[in-house]
């Protein structure tokens, strides 16, 4: 790699995140850092900055951007963030973004943008079941409705995947990305890609695009 390759990920939740994420660390060999797996293992090994965050997360309150700035400035100090990373879920607000760029500047964000409506037609159509086992009524459908493959336990739509809470989501999303969006496009590092289609189709364009960033 000749150059470093510091990412954002953007995208709303159904996007696809995750999964593109992934591609990206196999390819590129840079790790995927989100605040949620930042939080837990601070907390978990009982560093200064963890014990601070779980009197905040213990409250249900949440925890401060200048603790997660704090963590986000250690973790992309290690070694292993040495030819770059991909930050997933942050920052999530300007605030945040205003900081970072105090500490990093960042290469590219990446942005996948999908219709309201297909995410919502996502995101509502899973069904969980006990055993780990995960369909969806249009893409992934059981064999008997609403009886998973595996066990034979009836499937369940989780509390988040209801289409009240999804909408909710996705406003909280818009409210928040669209200044990050604005905010990082001033310094013409944005670069959007289509997310309704396959996530072949998509990753093959992220890779593509990132290869050429990579120089």
């Amino acid at each position: 790699m000749n150059r470093t390759m510091k990412i954002a990920l953007f995208g709303p939740p159904g996007a696809g995140k995750g999964t593109q994420a992934k591609y990206i660390v196999e390819k590129f060999n840079i790790p995927q850092i989100s605040t949620g797996d930042l939080l837990r293992a601070q907390v978990r090994e009982g560093t200064p900055l963890g014990k601070m965050a779980k009197e905040f997360m213990d409250k249900g309150a949440l925890v401060p951007n200048e603790v997660v700035i704090e963590m986000m400035k250690e973790r992309i100090s290690d070694g292993d963030c040495s030819k770059g990373f991909i930050l997933d879920g942050f920052p999530r607000a300007l605030s945040q973004a205003e900081a970072l760029s105090g500490i990093v500047k960042l290469d590219a964000v990446v942005n996948i943008v999908v219709d309201e409506s297909a995410l919502v037609r996502r995101i509502t159509g899973r069904r969980m079941c006990k055993c780990g086992g995960t369909f969806h009524v249009d893409f992934n459908p059981p064999k008997q409705t609403d009886i998973c493959d595996q066990c034979g336990a009836s499937l369940y739509q989780r509390d988040d995947d209801k289409e009240e809470t999804v909408l909710s989501r996705l406003e909280v999303y818009r409210s928040q990305t669209e200044p990050l969006v604005e905010y990082y496009g001033k310094e013409d590092i944005v670069h959007d890609f289509d997310g309704n289609r396959q996530i072949d189709q998509i990753s093959s364009d992220i890779l593509g695009f990132l290869s050429k960033l990579e120089g």
